[in-house]
């Protein structure tokens, strides 16, 4: 039987009796029915996992005891950052949610000249925090013992122009760095991602042509996915797939 994940954004250790978070708590007090004595499996993001065990639910509160650790690497080998233009609505949550569970290491939500999504300080700090709980419970279903990162959402031309964006000639190797573009034609050569790989994905309207020039001059190759033009989310999951398939740890059912 499966045991159920919990995030733990605290540090764990054998023999430690922890309260659980509050969204887990109530899971797995009101909807699982949990009761003491039952086995869980705890993790705070740093690659272990460790066997847990309910100590004790009261209310909508669950304790729970700290047993043995194991290394569990599920980390795929391809270091894929996702460069995501946010999406109005909460297809952002969608897109951050799935990329987690495809085993994307690091989320750079941006905002370009032609987003409809407007941010201050204090929202882009929300969502931030509301983005990186999604993630941590795409981790607590998938397997994953590592979050990605999620960083601040910021102006797309801030982060092309920002320190380690642009090609480093020392860099080895280098991310390969692919631009989403349903005008980019055919026939782009892309090199073997050993150093990983930044993946840019616009937003509804698309880039401008300054944003364009600006992800050329950061070494960013445009590539289309044919004919069809996709939506933000499907663009993003879409292209996902098709790197971890070809160089990450996709691979075909047996």
């Amino acid at each position: 039987m499966r045991l159920t994940r919990v995030h733990v954004d605290a540090a764990l250790g054998e023999g430690m009796i922890v309260e659980l978070p509050s969204d887990a708590s109530v899971h797995l007090a009101r909807v699982l029915r949990a009761r003491g004595g039952e086995d869980i499996v705890l993790f705070n993001g740093d690659g272990r996992e460790f066997l847990g065990s309910i100590t004790s639910v009261r209310g909508s509160r669950v304790h729970a005891a700290v047993g043995a650790a194991a290394l569990v690497d599920r980390e795929s080998p391809l270091a894929l950052t996702l460069v995501q233009c946010v999406p109005r609505g909460d297809r952002m949550d969608f897109i951050v949610q799935k990329a987690t569970e495809l085993g994307v290491k690091r989320i750079v939500p941006v905002l370009s000249r032609r987003s409809v999504v407007r941010l201050d300080e204090r929202q882009s700090a929300a969502k931030s925090a509301h983005w990186r709980a999604v993630a941590a419970g795409a981790c607590e279903q998938c397997g994953r013992n590592r979050l990605p990162v999620i960083e601040s959402p910021r102006p797309l031309l801030s982060y092309l122009g920002g320190p380690g964006t642009a090609l480093q000639a020392d860099a080895a190797p280098p991310p390969v760095r692919l631009l989403l573009d349903p005008d980019a034609g055919a026939g782009a050569a892309i090199a073997h991602p050993a150093g990983g790989a930044d993946l840019a994905i616009g937003p509804e309207g698309g880039f401008g042509p300054d944003e364009l020039e600006a992800f050329r001059l950061a070494g960013f190759t445009r590539i289309s996915f044919g004919p069809r033009i996709l939506r933000t989310e499907t663009a993003a999951i879409a292209a996902v797939v098709w790197l971890q398939s070809l160089y990450g740890d996709l691979r075909r059912p047996v």
